[in-house]
């Protein structure tokens, strides 16, 4: 997002409907998002923590979207890199942190999940599970009983390119296509699929696929968090007024292996990689609030030693939590009764 210093462009966020707080705030929660992610891997190294799948990057679209979005009746159905989404919705580092390391008071799985693995009631993100894709035809689903009830709900799904090959895809598009139903499907096209480059995945640009089901495709650039911000909430506005489902490729790029067990220089180039680590879009987010006169150097410093503090302290209280107790490995896995047999 490059600034020429005119009026016009110093207030974008203005003119896609952000308040100064809301575009501010934003920031806040991508940062926080960066921050705990380099945190997860740094764990991972030390081997305090099994798993660490990473989003870094893609931080400024994931918090875009989730801004984007109605947090009191819409549904979410996140992919396994959201960290800047859930913590857009209302998740919180601690929780987080409870789930890396596979705690029992972990929040979106007991620690039965591995990490990424996002779910709560509370703030209507719905569980997802270990195989890709599947959460697209769930969200289709909520889509539907949206409709069914006339309730004014969308459901917003994420997945990654590699995602947008498999037959959940197709299927859940098609359906909400041929319904009409009230969802945003959003492929988070960071350009592999594990080691498969998106030249051996497919041929044609994944948005174009919308228009075999009938509802509008939009590419956008995920370096750019407004123009994120605009798509989504548009997509949004026209699902709410009946119109259906859109389809929406974020161009991002993933400069961390597949996950942190994952040597990516097997499948690439240290030059590829390095060559897209210098356009970090967080930074450049942070230099358009600075160009138009919300943030400073000062300010800076204050949101790096905060969230440093934040994650410091979620750590302590994960690392030290208790495991989930034997007796409760088998709740929620079979039918339960109350002591009078209902």
């Amino acid at each position: 997002m490059k600034q020429a210093g005119s009026v016009q462009q110093t207030l974008r966020h203005t003119t896609v409907g952000l308040t100064d707080e809301r575009a501010v705030a934003m920031y806040k929660t991508m940062m926080l998002a960066r921050r705990f992610d380099e945190r997860g891997q740094l764990l991972k190294l030390a081997g305090k923590v099994n798993f660490h799948i990473s989003g870094i990057t893609q931080e400024p679209s994931q918090v875009a979207m989730g801004f984007a979005m109605n947090l009191e009746t819409d549904w979410f159905l996140p992919y396994y890199r959201d960290y800047g989404l859930v913590l857009s919705l209302g998740m919180t580092v601690k929780e987080l942190m409870l789930c890396v390391y596979a705690k029992g008071e972990d929040p979106n799985s007991a620690g039965r999940q591995m990490p990424g693995h996002f779910g709560s009631k509370r703030l209507r993100i719905v569980t997802g599970s270990s195989p890709v894709t599947t959460q697209v035809p769930h969200a289709t689903g909520f889509a539907l009983a949206a409709k069914m009830r006339r309730q004014p709900s969308v459901s917003l799904v994420t997945f990654g390119d590699g995602s947008s090959n498999q037959g959940d895809f197709h299927e859940g598009c098609n359906f909400a296509g041929v319904h009409q139903l009230p969802v945003i499907f959003v492929c988070e096209n960071n350009q592999y699929a594990i080691s498969v480059p998106l030249s051996k995945q497919t041929r044609g640009r994944i948005c174009d696929r919308a228009l075999g089901y009938g509802f509008p495709g939009i590419r956008v650039d995920g370096s750019d968090p407004l123009e994120v911000y605009r798509v989504i909430s548009e997509a949004r506005e026209r699902a709410v007024n009946g119109e259906g489902p859109t389809l929406v490729e974020i161009m991002t790029y993933r400069v961390t292996g597949h996950s942190a067990t994952d040597n990516d220089l097997d499948y690439r180039t240290k030059e590829e990689v390095d060559e897209h680590k210098k356009k970090d879009p967080l930074l450049d987010y942070k230099q358009y609030l600075v160009d138009a006169g919300l943030w400073s150097e000062e300010q800076e410093t204050s949101l790096q030693a905060e969230i440093r503090g934040i994650i410091n302290e979620a750590n302590e209280y994960a690392e030290q939590a208790p495991y989930q107790a034997v007796e409760d490995a088998f709740r929620y896995v079979y039918a339960e009764t109350s002591e009078e047999g209902v």
